[in-house]
């Protein structure tokens, strides 16, 4: 339960600290006194989302630290929960000075607090929030767990057909065209370091006659009788002088020799062709335009490309086997999913009626003497994330008043005390040790006000109970009261807040039924709300 709280700096309180008890406790003071803003901090530290212009003007950060106790074992162990929000936007959670992250804090306080603020009446209009109450009260996480886990790996699978029928249909489309640019480098019958060979003839060919002419004449300087290199070169005789000089001589003649004969050889090769010129041109252009299809430089990379395009078509072709394979993983999913929502859907067949009746007896003690209520659970088609029921609270507040949903047919009033006594009903399995009810008491007054008050302190026995109300009926049936107030300063207004004493409770229930001017017969009644 929540035994202590400190707030500094947070909106209108400079220093508050206060304790609080087991039992049922009431906090009261006039509309605009610092209720919420407390209510407001204490969510801040469970984990609400932080805004700096809740830190007080001129104050660089503000700090709200909480203090629960939880049974441990054979003792009760004592968590402090602390944040820190500082005027740059930084903001720090820590749990027993260790810290912690938001996400952390959050999931923390959902085991140790609920605070139902004015607003949550609201809820009672949603239909989630209505199949939240029926699942809270079945107890049926397992069945709930066991849904969810094959809703996700269906939802998954779904996902993947989907996603296989896309790509296989866009694939399909694109069977033509990935054939035709196939058959193109295909009908070509590229091969390795073809593009360099082509090259190389293209300049012979284009350059036939000129290359002739080259070699010709090399061949004269080499060959032609007495002034050609070599017949001048094999009269060099120097033997008696050198030997190894004239072996020298003889080698380089036999070298050029050999030149002079792979020359020959070039120049009988080397033809005039406008053919085969022609011929080469037209597959280099083919090669080319390939080259600017597919944004590549290099006969290697068509032929890469190539590949790629026989295995894109191979894996089209293959499509229909995967899908069919997917469909029967998905159809045999569905099975198991739709066996997983029938037993969610027991579960919660089976409180339906105990809820309701319930919530009968409780409501016909809040002075809605002709109650009625139904839980209307009905299919729905479609698998969602929560199963395949809609439910609905259904209302009637009169004698043979056909059921409605509750969105269409509960005052303010009503709404009220429905989510009461659900939020009664919902303690007693959940075991959370601390709510707090934000003015849960809206819309009713009077002998109902009283039985409100009676539901909470009945609520208040095994788990603590804090009611912000400006009934005096309920404050006066509360163990422990507190008065939250505005004081002023010199500079500014401070709320803060104060336990009463039993006079002083006297004091302020007759200022909840009088006013300001208490009088004698406010008093008398504040005392008889208190003895009974």
């Amino acid at each position: 339960m929540l035994t202590h709280l400190y707030i500094q700096h947070y909106a209108l309180i400079n220093n508050l600290d206060i304790d609080f008890q087991q039992g049922l406790t009431a906090l009261t003071g006039e509309t605009g006194a610092g209720k919420s803003i407390i209510l407001g901090a204490l969510a801040l530290v469970m984990g609400a989302r932080a805004d700096t212009k809740a830190i007080s003007d001129g104050e660089e950060k503000c700090i709200i630290e909480a203090t629960f106790t939880t049974p441990k074992e054979d003792k009760t162990e004592e968590l402090i929960i602390r944040r820190e929000l500082y005027t740059s936007g930084r903001s720090r959670s820590f749990v027993n000075d260790e810290v912690v992250t938001q996400k952390e804090l959050t999931a923390l306080a959902k085991s140790l607090i609920d605070i139902h603020s004015q607003h949550e009446n609201l809820l009672l209009r949603d239909d989630s929030f209505q199949l939240g109450i029926v699942d809270a009260l079945a107890h049926n996480d397992k069945e709930r767990n066991t849904y969810a886990t094959l809703y996700e790996q269906w939802r998954g699978l779904k996902q993947q057909l989907a996603d296989l029928i896309a790509l296989a249909d866009k694939s399909k489309s694109d069977t033509d065209y990935l054939s035709f640019q196939l058959h193109e480098i295909e009908d070509l019958h590229l091969s390795a370091g073809e593009w360099e060979s082509l090259n190389e003839e293209h300049y012979r060919l284009t350059h036939a006659e000129e290359l002739k002419s080259l070699l010709e004449e090399t061949l004269g300087h080499l060959t032609e009788e007495q002034v050609g290199v070599l017949p001048q070169l094999h009269s060099c005789r120097i033997d008696k002088i050198s030997e190894e000089l004239q072996s020298r001589l003889d080698s380089a003649e036999i070298e050029l020799k050999d030149i002079a004969n792979s020359l020959q050889h070039l120049y009988s090769d080397l033809e005039i062709n406008p053919t085969r010129l022609q011929a080469v041109e037209e597959r280099i252009t083919a090669i080319e335009d390939l080259y600017r299809k597919h944004k590549v430089y290099s006969v290697e990379a068509l032929l890469e490309i190539s590949v790629a395009i026989a295995y894109q078509l191979r894996t089209i072709s293959g499509f229909d086997t995967d899908i069919d394979e997917l469909k029967a993983s998905l159809k045999a999913k569905e099975a198991e999913l739709a066996k997983a929502s029938g037993a969610l859907t027991r579960s919660r067949e089976s409180v339906r009626l105990p809820i309701a009746q319930q919530l009968i007896h409780d409501l016909t003690q809040l002075g809605i003497l002709h109650a009625n209520i139904d839980i209307a659970i009905t299919p729905i088609k479609d698998f969602t994330p929560d199963g395949q029921d809609n439910i609905q609270f259904l209302f009637a507040a009169n004698l043979n008043q056909a059921l409605r949903p509750v969105s269409e047919v509960a005052s303010g009033g009503e709404i009220s005390r429905i989510m009461l006594c659900i939020k009664a009903l919902v303690a007693s399995v959940n075991g959370l040790p601390t709510i707090i009810f934000d003015e849960i008491d809206t819309g009713v007054g009077g002998e109902t006000a009283t039985q409100m008050g009676q539901i909470m302190h009945s609520m208040s026995v095994s788990r603590q109970i804090i009611a912000i109300t400006h009934l005096p009926q309920i404050a006066a049936q509360a163990d422990h009261q507190y008065k939250v107030y505005k004081a002023d300063t010199d500079t500014h207004t401070e709320t803060h807040i104060s336990a009463l004493t039993p006079e002083e409770r006297i004091t302020e229930i007759a200022t909840m039924i009088s006013g300001k001017s208490i009088t004698e017969a406010a008093r008398n009644t504040a005392r008889a709300l208190l003895t009974r």
